[in-house]
C-alpha cells in the first residue's frame, strides 16, 4: 500500500473511470502519464471488487458510490465527479476515510442555466402541450393561451453560478428579477446581481409570477418549498426547478396544480429518477417533466469532463486538491507560497503531541508577521492533522475535523501582527484537558526550511527532523557528557544540540534537544533515563 499522504508517480496511479466521459477527459490524463481503466454500468457488487486497489474515481450522476463501495476501497484517495452534484457520492463515509470529494462547479453553469430558461419560457406558452397536440394529429390551440414574459416578477431561489445566470438571461427577457439566498441574507450581503432585489423567501414566494430554484439539496433545503410554502406562493404563479430533486414536495405541487392555485411547473428534476408510472406529476399538460438534462450539451459535457481530468491529475501528482467538497479550500498560488509553514505546521503539532504526555484537547494557533495576511485556519488543520497522526492511521485534512470533533480536541486560532522579528511566525500552545499540562512550540521558516524558534521557555533553532532526544536534568556538569558517552557506545551521533535554561528566575534545571542521525535502542533510553540528575528523557520522532 502507497503511504495514504504520499504523492504518486504516473505509473503507479490506478483510476477508474465509472460513467460515459468526453473523450477528452482520456487525452488530458493521457498528457499527465496517466492511463485511466473505463468500466461502466457496474452495480455495487461489481464496484465493491473493481475498486479494491484503485486511487482515484471519476463518476457523472449514473454511478452510486455508496459507504460500502468506498469501504471496500483501502487505496482510495480521491472521488470525481463530472458535474456539480455530489448526491450519488456518501460524501461522509469518504471524509470518514480520508477520501477527498471534488466536483466541477463551473462546467455546467451555462448550460444548467440556459435549460431553466427554456423550461420557464416553455411553461408559460405551453411550448410541450402543443407539440404533444400536433404530434398527435390536432392542430387546436384551444386551452393554450399563455403568458408573456416580460414586465412579469422572476423570483430566484439561490444566487449562485447558475441562478445568476438565470437572472441576467431573465433581465434580458425583460423580466423583473428578485432572489433569495440564505447565504447572502445571513451575512447581509448585498445582491450579487445588479439590478436584483433580495427578498426574505416568503414575500418572494408571495410576489413572483414564476419562481425556479438553484440550491443544493442539503438537510437544510430539502423540501424547502414544502406543502406550507407552496401554499403561500402567488396564485397562478409558475415553478422551474432545474436544481435537484428533493427540494420541492411534489405530492403538494401536484395538489397546488389539482386545486388551480398554480398554473404550472417544469421540472427536470425528481426525489426519485426515474419516476414511477404512478408519480402524481407524470402525464399532466400543465407539468413538463425532462430527464435530468440540465448539464447535457456538447459544450457542458467537454468541459465537466476537461475540468475533472485536470483536477484528478493534480491532486494524485502533486497534492493540490481543486473544487474539493470535503476539505478547505487553498488556491494553488496560496498553497505554494505557505508550503514550508504547512509542513512546519504538520512538525509542530507532531512534537507537541508526542512531547505532551496526556492527550491533547486544545490547539491554540497564532500567526504573526507576514503570515498573518493568511487565513490561518488551513494551517491550523496542518497542525491537527500533525497532532492526531501521532495516534491514529489514515489522518489527513479531510477526515481531521471529524476525528478530532470525536476526541473533544478543540482549535482556536488568531492573528498576530507582531513575529518578534521574524519576517513571519506561527506559534502553537497544546494543552490537555483543563489545562493540566500545556507546551508552546514556534516556529518559523529560514529559506525554505522549517525552524522551531521557541518550545515552552527556550529560545532555540531546531530543525524539526529525524529522531529529537528531550531532556530536562540538573543544570550541573557531567549530565550532558553522560548522555554523550551513552549514546556515543551504542553508535549513535549526536548531529545538534541545543540546551538552554528556563526564563523563570532561579531555576536550577536546564532543557536540552538532540538531534540525533539514528533512534537509540529501547535500552539506551531507559540507560539515559537513569542517569543522576536526569529528569526527563523522551525521543521525539518527526
Amino acid at each position: 500500500m502507497v503511504p495514504p499522504n504520499r504523492k504518486l508517480t504516473p505509473g503507479e496511479t490506478r483510476i477508474l473511470i465509472c460513467d460515459e466521459l468526453s473523450p477528452a477527459a482520456l487525452g488530458v490524463f493521457g498528457e499527465r502519464g496517466l492511463e485511466p481503466v473505463v468500466r461502466t454500468g457496474l452495480d455495487e457488487d461489481a464496484l465493491v471488487e473493481a475498486v479494491r486497489d484503485v486511487h482515484a474515481l471519476v463518476v457523472r450522476s449514473a454511478t452510486k458510490l455508496t459507504r460500502r463501495v468506498i469501504e471496500a476501497a483501502p487505496e482510495l484517495r480521491v472521488i470525481g465527479r463530472a458535474g456539480v452534484g455530489v448526491d450519488n457520492v456518501d460524501t461522509s463515509a469518504a471524509t470518514e476515510r480520508g477520501v477527498v470529494v471534488m466536483n466541477t462547479p463551473t462546467g455546467n453553469t451555462t448550460t444548467t442555466g440556459e435549460l431553466a430558461i427554456a423550461l420557464l419560457v416553455s411553461v408559460a406558452r405551453h411550448v410541450v402541450t402543443g407539440d404533444r397536440r400536433v404530434r398527435a394529429g390536432t392542430w387546436s390551440k384551444k386551452g393554450l393561451l399563455g403568458a408573456e414574459l416580460t414586465g412579469k416578477r422572476l423570483g430566484v431561489i439561490g444566487l449562485g453560478r447558475i441562478g445568476r445566470v438565470v437572472a441576467e438571461r431573465a433581465m434580458g427577457l425583460k423580466m423583473e428579477v428578485v432572489g433569495h439566498d440564505p447565504y447572502l441574507s445571513a451575512t447581509g450581503a448585498g445582491s450579487p446581481v445588479n439590478g436584483v432585489e433580495l427578498l426574505e423567501l416568503d414575500e418572494l414566494l408571495a410576489t413572483s409570477d414564476f419562481v425556479t430554484l438553484h440550491v443544493p439539496l442539503l438537510d437544510s433545503t430539502r423540501n424547502l418549498l414544502s406543502e406550507d410554502r407552496i401554499a403561500r406562493m402567488k396564485p397562478g404563479a409558475r415553478l422551474v426547478n432545474a436544481a435537484r430533486g428533493g427540494l420541492v414536495d411534489e405530492a403538494a405541487l401536484a395538489r397546488a396544480l389539482d386545486e388551480g392555485r398554480l398554473a404550472g411547473a417544469a421540472l427536470d428534476v425528481l426525489a426519485e429518477e426515474p419516476p414511477s408510472a404512478d408519480h402524481p406529476l407524470v402525464g399532466r399538460d400543465d407539468v413538463i417533466l425532462t430527464p435530468h438534462m440540465g448539464a447535457s450539451s456538447h459544450e457542458a459535457q467537454h468541459r465537466v469532463a476537461v475540468d475533472i481530468a485536470k483536477q484528478i491529475a493534480d491532486f494524485l501528482l502533486e497534492g493540490v486538491a481543486h473544487n474539493s467538497v470535503n476539505a478547505p479550500a487553498v488556491d494553488s498560488d496560496t498553497l505554494r507560497r505557505i508550503a514550508p509553514y504547512v509542513i512546519l505546521a504538520e512538525k509542530v503539532g507532531a512534537f507537541l503531541a508526542q512531547r505532551t504526555k496526556g492527550p491533547v484537547r486544545k490547539l491554540e494557533v497564532t500567526v504573526g508577521g507576514e503570515l498573518a495576511g493568511t487565513d490561518p485556519d488551513y494551517l491550523a488543520l496542518s497542525v491537527l492533522v500533525g497532532v492526531l497522526n501521532q495516534s491514529e492511521l489514515g489522518v489527513n485534512r479531510v477526515n481531521a475535523p471529524l476525528i478530532a470533533k470525536d476526541r473533544g480536541v478543540r482549535v482556536l486560532t488568531n492573528r498576530d501582527g507582531d513575529a518578534h522579528s521574524y519576517a513571519s511566525l506561527l506559534k502553537v500552545r497544546a494543552s490537555t484537558q483543563g489545562g493540566e499540562e500545556s507546551h508552546l512550540v514556534s516556529g518559523t521558516v529560514f529559506g525554505r526550511a522549517p525552524r522551531f524558534v521557541r518550545v515552552d521557555d527556550l529560545h532555540l533553532d531546531l530543525a524539526p527532523e529525524g529522531c529529537i532526544l528531550i531532556t530536562r536534568h540538573s543544570d550541573r556538569p557531567g549530565v550532558m557528557g553522560r548522555i554523550g558517552t551513552l549514546l556515543g557506545d551504542a553508535g549513535v551521533n549526536i548531529r545538534r544540540v541545543e540546551l538552554g535554561t528556563p526564563e523563570k528566575e532561579g531555576a536550577d534545571h536546564a532543557a536540552g534537544f538532540l538531534s540525533l542521525d539514528a533512534e537509540p535502542p529501547a535500552e539506551v533510553l531507559d540507560a539515559i533515563a537513569r542517569v543522576d540528575g536526569i529528569e526527563e528523557a523522551r525521543l521525539v520522532r518527526l
